[in-house]
């Protein structure tokens, strides 16, 4: 049986910790610039890195998920961006 695609999975497949709170955690402590792109962050690993990109060009069920981590990663950056 296939596993669909979901933000816990997606942390999974990265080799992170899971949990509601895992990820919390990691969005809290892993913010992106403005200008930073998902899979150029320094933190990941070339297997990380691999993932995300190969996913992205094929345009599959997980671009959904890694969207979604992208703008997680962005919460900060556009806080600040915001206009007053």
């Amino acid at each position: 049986m296939k596993n669909t695609p979901s933000l816990e999975l997606l942390f999974t497949q990265l080799g992170l910790a899971s949990s509601p709170a895992a990820i919390e955690l990691y969005v809290r402590t892993h913010q992106l610039k403005a200008n930073e792109n998902l899979h150029d962050a320094p933190f990941w690993n070339k297997s990380q890195r691999d993932f995300l990109i190969s996913h992205l060009v094929a345009d599959d069920d997980w671009v959904m998920w890694i969207d979604e981590l992208n703008q997680q990663l962005h919460m900060d950056a556009s806080k600040l961006a915001r206009p007053a």
